[in-house]
């Protein structure tokens, strides 16, 4: 190719990312105050596929416009992706928080304070879409189809505060999207003093640094070729200092106070949340307001204010754990809650640490019922699991199997032209204890399994127990 056709193709290629951009209503409302030859320029020679995060950025994308409001848990392993999946969500939620605590690179139990390696989050993401794909791969071995067509539910991932400034926002993004992240969502806390939306001591950055991390971050994926939402997350309804009173926008709500490290003091609240939600919303798909309590009406508040300067910007709501539910709502108020705040314009829908709090409340559950009864405890596990087998496609009682044992003996006889004696599932106790198996207990013979507590009335319990299962061993459904 001569230097003139190369420079025609430069320039036809430019000219198409600027006509989609334009065009395509995927990036309406969205501003990049950079040119596509920038991102060209910067892309290097080649551009490398990143399937997942362009599949998962699309179908979510897809289902934001499509269904009432996207609702999804924070899983911590790739197992609990794979049951919310199989239990019907549409989306993951992949927590910065539960990283810190139970799933980070440096093997730390931490608080959700940005003390952990920065490229944790992105390999939780890639185990995550691992654990996807097997499960993909042995129920296409096997003929069947997947949870809603397909098991790589979009994965929503949290980039924190950057990890430091806009050049590390740039990294963490592209890191994300390597591992298959369909949007990542910032915030605009100060990296270096981050805490949990629901700590104290929050540091904000300025309003213009914060928007600069968001212009990372999209341009990190332009440069990838990957169409990742990005998601802006707010910190100002809590948060009470500043690094810098430099951005004009900050000013109003600086009391004019500094602190002994050198922060501004600022008064936090609604208003300063709605001012920076705004200031961001060009620059984001998605704005996320971090409030300290479960409250409709400040959602609308925040809600309103958005869509009066940006009428089609999509919001994101953190149903947190944090929250005491039953104390600050009544059971009407919380069971209408989601479908309210859709009607609002939250359109994604989480619960961020809902992996850490299943993962402990049952495993607490179980070891509290096997001190106590031994294996009729277990038995009691294993009952439910065959009841939601049946019932629901649970696969995990089935461990081997949902592993991938029976996937690796068909690659073993593909490669051995079928003649393989060592294949691993013929024969093995799974296959002659579990196969064809129903719920030990029918509802038309007697209690469902599936909604017995692992401790509780038992005629053979071979220990004395307390009469009457305590609240906190039911079963939470049903």
């Amino acid at each position: 190719m001569s230097a003139e056709e190369k420079t025609a193709q430069y320039a036809l290629a430019q000219d198409c990312l600027a006509h989609e951009w334009k065009n395509n209503p995927r990036w309406r409302g969205v501003e990049r105050p950079y040119t596509a030859e920038d991102v060209l320029r910067l892309r290097g020679s080649i551009q490398i596929e990143h399937t997942l995060a362009r599949l998962g950025a699309e179908r979510l994308w897809e289902l934001l416009q499509t269904e009432p409001y996207v609702n999804a848990l924070g899983a911590v392993t790739g197992n609990q992706a794979v049951q919310q999946v199989q239990a019907g969500l549409k989306a993951i939620y992949v927590s910065g928080w539960q990283v810190a605590a139970d799933a980070n690179n440096a093997g730390q139990m931490y608080p959700d304070q940005s003390l952990y390696p920065a490229d944790s989050v992105p390999n939780l993401c890639r185990r995550i879409n691992s654990a996807l794909q097997r499960a993909d791969q042995v129920h296409h071995a096997e003929g069947k189809v997947a949870p809603s067509q397909t098991w790589f539910a979009p994965l929503v991932a949290d980039a924190e505060a950057g990890f430091g400034g806009t050049l590390n926002a740039f990294e963490l993004m592209k890191g994300m999207i390597e591992a298959g992240a369909a949007c990542v969502h910032f915030e605009d806390q100060l990296s270096s003093a981050k805490k949990c939306g629901h700590l104290g001591g929050k540091v904000l950055v300025p309003t213009s640094e914060a928007v600069q991390k968001l212009v990372a971050a999209r341009l990190a994926a332009d440069v990838m070729g990957a169409p990742t939402l990005v998601m802006a997350r707010t910190d100002a309804d809590s948060a009470h200092l500043l690094t810098s009173d430099i951005d004009a926008r900050d000013r109003e709500f600086c009391t004019g106070e500094r602190t002994p490290e050198g922060f501004f003091r600022i008064q936090g609240g609604i208003q300063s949340a709605i001012a920076r939600g705004l200031a961001y919303a060009p620059y984001a798909d998605l704005i996320w307001c971090e409030t300290s309590h479960p409250d409709l009406e400040e959602a609308r508040q925040f809600a309103d204010a958005i869509h009066a300067k940006y009428p089609e910007k999509m919001l994101a709501y953190n149903c947190s754990p944090s929250f005491n539910w039953r104390k600050k709502l009544d059971e009407e108020t919380i069971a209408r809650f989601q479908p309210e705040l859709a009607r609002m314009g939250y359109k994604f829908q989480f619960v961020t640490l809902a992996g850490f709090h299943a993962l402990n409340l049952s495993m607490f559950e179980l070891a509290r019922g096997y001190k106590l009864a031994g294996m009729t405890a277990y038995c009691r596990l294993q009952e439910k699991e065959f009841s939601r087998e049946t019932q629901y496609g649970y696969g995990a009682v089935k461990h081997q199997r949902f592993v991938g044992t029976g996937y690796f003996d068909q690659v073993q006889q593909v490669i051995s032209g079928g003649l393989a004696s060592t294949t691993a599932m013929a024969g093995s106790t799974e296959t002659e204890q579990f196969g064809g198996l129903k719920p030990l207990l029918h509802p038309q013979h007697g209690p469902d399994a599936a909604c017995q507590p692992i401790l509780g009335d038992c005629p053979h319990l071979p220990v004395q127990i307390e009469p009457g299962p305590e609240e906190m061993l039911l079963p939470s459904g049903d």
